[in-house]
């Protein structure tokens, strides 16, 4: 779980602006912005449990026919 945790900082994709960061960051000109965990904290905690939990109220007859919806919707040809 990554609560409580730092996110990794955004770096600009531009390779020019990148290197620039770099100089200023090592030069000290420049400093690391951290960004915050903004997410629900509980929200996060159900998330991580969500799919066991269903598995578990879910018969066995529900799993296959899920399962098997799922296999053909991925060996489905399509009609070009």
């Amino acid at each position: 779980m990554l609560g409580g945790m730092d996110r990794k900082p955004r770096r600009p994709r531009d390779p020019n602006q990148l290197g620039k960061l770099i100089v200023d960051l090592s030069v000290g000109e420049a400093e690391e912005k951290s960004q915050e965990d903004t997410r629900d904290p509980a929200a996060v905690a159900l998330g991580s449990k969500g799919g066991k939990a269903r598995a578990k109220n879910l018969t066995e007859e529900q799993r296959r026919a899920i399962s098997r919806l799922a296999s053909d919707a991925r060996w489905k040809k399509s009609d070009d």
